[in-house]
């Protein structure tokens, strides 16, 4: 599978309650609303968003990802009232070697409602089904128990720590791996 191919024309995805969408300059509002949250932004690898042209930034970003035909994530739209949660993406992949990781956040007044393991599951499945996947990791700061509970809930098993693996926001962090493999994950039919 080639990365222009899934980039090219990046596929709309949907679950019960989530669309899996590309990401557009009418997003940069919500996505300020989250990510402007210190809470949200405690453990990713960007900076909290300060302004309006912040977000905008990072939306143009993604917009020339899309133009590129370079990774770029899904926005995650809540179905319900059509706003932007999140994002959800593979982070890296590496066709060679069929296997790639996911990253993702989530707006914090929708946390603890399974909305970003129902956007995970989904991106799993689509790796498996459309990449050719065999592998599928996921990454978390140790103290993020939020994201540790999202790779568990999505299938996903415990690796082990990195030690000092990650130097983000003037650090060195110890992240914990996740993973799934191909033959583990149950494809809804």
């Amino acid at each position: 599978m080639e990365l222009t191919k899934i980039y090219g024309d990046l596929p709309v995805l949907e679950t019960d309650r989530l669309l899996l969408r590309k990401v557009t300059l009418d997003d940069v509002e919500d996505i300020y609303t989250y990510g402007s949250n210190e809470e949200v932004t405690k453990y990713v690898t960007w900076d909290t968003h300060r302004t309006l042209s912040d977000a905008r930034e990072f939306v143009e970003f993604v917009l020339n990802q899309y133009e590129s035909k370079k990774v770029s994530p899904w926005g995650i739209e809540y179905k319900e009232n059509g706003r932007l949660i999140g994002t959800i993406d593979f982070v890296s992949w590496q066709p060679k070697h069929h296997t790639a990781e996911i990253g993702y956040v989530v707006s914090q007044e929708y946390w603890g409602q399974g909305i970003a393991t129902e956007a995970a599951k989904k991106v799993i499945e689509f790796g498996f089904k459309e990449m050719d996947l065999v592998r599928i990791q996921a990454r978390c700061f140790v103290e993020n128990i939020g994201s540790s509970r999202v790779m568990e809930k999505a299938g996903m098993f415990y690796e082990g720590i990195l030690r000092k693996s990650a130097f983000i926001k003037g650090k060195h962090h110890d992240l914990k791996v996740y993973s799934i493999l191909k033959d583990e994950f149950s494809f809804r039919e």
